[in-house]
């Protein structure tokens, strides 16, 4: 399995080093057409102070956007004492932090890095998933916290915005010389117009497949960490049944359109599970009941109060 796990680590790592290289070439476009060399490297100046000061938002921020309540140890044990062996397993020096939403979807997040942040887990996920489930989903997002996923796509998300506005920005220069060029003064550059008016979808796309590309990577590293393959797979089944019901209505029951896919975040949870298990044929069967575990006592003995932004801004932590 230690090959099988290298090979598709290293397929994941070129394909977000592709990824990432042509999103640049696509900032590069409209930046050369407005201020030429100068113009890329001033681009390229913005990114990379926005990748810093991304680093340095703390993760409290994200948190006063969603309400979420602090999840302490003493009112979640069982899923701390899961945290502690995922961090450690991981290599995170900090300690362990959880958030509580009180929503009904399903989902769970994580906010900041491994320096500064922590996982938000819903009201939904905690009452519809039991804890081995629970603990694939928890290490999928250490995994991100690990490897700092937050930073990458803030990185990638101020890329396409860069592009679309120096796209903007180069349109608004062809309108203020029209006049010049139906006058016959210069030659339009047909092909480099082309380039800069595809370039904003371009670059959306190849954001979303990076997006995609990091959901494979942090699947491959949670199993890693749990060493339960299984376990993640089925908590993303569950995951599938609960929040695919939108696109199931909108669709129907047959099979949706292959296009949708590349207009996804995350990657069709059948290709998630079908590369859980191939990676994991190798590792011996976990022992497994025929009734769904249960833990005898409550995941969350005790729900954290709403927080506003009040509360979060005014947090050092």
């Amino acid at each position: 399995m230690i090959s099988r796990l290298g090979a598709q680590r290293l397929h994941n790592t070129l394909q977000h080093l592709l990824i990432l290289t042509g999103m640049s070439l696509l900032l590069a476009v409209p930046a050369w057409l407005l201020a030429g060399s100068a113009g890329v490297l001033w681009a390229f100046c913005l990114v990379i102070l926005t990748l810093y000061l991304g680093g340095r938002i703390p993760a409290r921020l994200v948190l006063a956007r969603t309400g979420a309540g602090a999840l302490h140890r003493h009112q979640a044990p069982q899923l701390y004492r899961v945290m502690a062996l995922l961090y450690r397993r991981a290599g995170i020096t900090q300690p362990p932090a959880l958030f509580y939403v009180p929503s009904p979807d399903l989902n769970a997040f994580a906010v900041g890095d491994a320096r500064d942040g922590g996982i938000a887990v819903t009201e939904g996920l905690l009452r519809n998933l039991p804890l081995r489930e629970l603990a694939g989903v928890l290490a999928h997002e250490v995994s991100h916290l690990r490897h700092g996923d937050t930073r990458v796509m803030s990185m990638a998300a101020t890329m396409t915005r860069l592009t679309v506005w120096g796209t903007m920005l180069v349109q608004l220069a062809l309108i203020a010389m029209l006049p010049s060029a139906m006058a016959g003064e210069f030659r339009m550059p047909w092909l480099e117009l082309l380039a800069v008016g595809l370039a904003p979808l371009a670059s959306t796309l190849l954001q979303l497949a990076l997006s995609r590309n990091r959901e494979f990577t942090a699947d491959l590293e949670a199993m890693t960490l749990t060493r339960d393959p299984q376990g993640l797979a089925d908590a993303l089944e569950t995951l599938e049944r609960r929040n695919g019901i939108w696109l199931t209505t909108l669709f129907g029951r047959q099979q949706l359109p292959g296009w949708l896919r590349y207009l996804q975040t995350h990657p069709p949870t059948t290709e998630r599970v079908q590369r859980l298990m191939a990676l994991a044929e190798r590792q011996g069967p976990r022992p497994s009941s025929s009734r769904p575990y249960r833990p005898r006592e409550p995941l969350v003995e005790s729900r954290p109060e709403r927080h506003g932004h009040r509360y979060w801004l005014g947090r050092r932590r």
